[in-house]
């Protein structure tokens, strides 16, 4: 079964499209992981407990675990949230050519997708496309502000950058496993790529600490693939869940800070599911 049937799935099991982002930066865990082993892989295995029944998938973000510890603490997060029958999507961004693309694409013995940078073209690709079974999400219209210096660049044909990779990833997809990452802080641009790939799943960031529009991203974001019990797609928020304890009254008690963040979960799945 290839990934957006196992998305699917899950987004029908637990009637929500919430991506938690799990991006544990060190500088802010919590005084009651800090003296654990793995400090990341203790503070995303709490995380993990108190939103698995709100989530449809987490997104941990490769550059909070880009040394030997955190290569740890990665396959021990990947490993739990599949015990909890969660899929994870590795936000890594990878797109390189030759044998590094190949090795690149390695990591997806251990996660059930990735994100890709398109910029080096088709060949770039190859590795993770073949991959029949894994989710390839790749940039289009990303969600920070600088993402417009070049992904709104006019071509010669008339048409911004965006717009041509979404086209280019609808003529990648001969295995129905590819995904677009197309940001909730550009609304109008989110309308605009579904348009030109109306069955191709999006992950769209942004509704979170960014103020992203969840409307938006609710009615252009999921996709409506032929056999599939529900409309398919992810909406992202990361600090806004797991950071979500930072404000509370008691930010010391490990119970009142985790349960923040399962609560953050459930109110996003709410409020997303109002506009399904």
């Amino acid at each position: 079964m290839g990934f957006f049937e196992t998305l699917a799935d899950r987004i029908d099991a637990v009637d929500s499209v919430v991506s938690v982002g799990l991006d544990p930066d060190p500088s802010r865990l919590p005084e009651t992981v800090t003296d654990a082993d793995l400090p990341r892989w203790a503070f995303n295995r709490r995380i993990i407990d108190v939103t698995h029944e709100h989530a449809a998938c987490y997104k941990p973000n490769a550059a909070f675990y880009e040394d030997p510890d955190g290569w740890r603490a990665l396959r021990e997060t990947a490993a739990y949230a599949e015990g909890k029958g969660v899929p994870v999507l590795l936000d890594a961004k990878r797109g390189d050519i030759g044998n590094t693309a190949r090795r690149y694409a390695e990591v997806l013995d251990h996660v059930d997708a990735i994100t890709v940078n398109p910029y080096l073209g088709r060949d770039s690709l190859q590795p993770f496309l073949d991959r029949a079974d894994k989710g390839v999400f790749a940039l289009c219209r990303t969600s920070n502000p600088g993402g417009a210096d070049l992904q709104d660049l006019e071509l010669a044909s008339g048409e911004p950058l965006y717009e041509r990779v979404a086209a280019l990833a609808d003529t990648w997809n001969a295995n129905g496993n590819v995904g677009l990452v197309v940001g909730a802080t550009t609304p109008d641009e989110l309308e605009t790529v579904r348009e030109i790939v109306p069955e191709i799943p999006f992950l769209v960031p942004g509704v979170g600490a960014q103020g992203g529009d969840a409307e938006a991203a609710v009615q252009h974001g999921l996709a409506e693939r032929p056999g599939l019990p529900v409309d398919v797609g992810l909406v992202n928020s990361s600090r806004g869940i797991i950071f979500a304890g930072e404000e509370s009254s008691r930010p010391g008690d490990e119970a009142t800070y985790f349960g923040a963040a399962g609560d953050a979960a459930k109110r996003l799945r709410k409020r997303l599911n109002r506009h399904r």
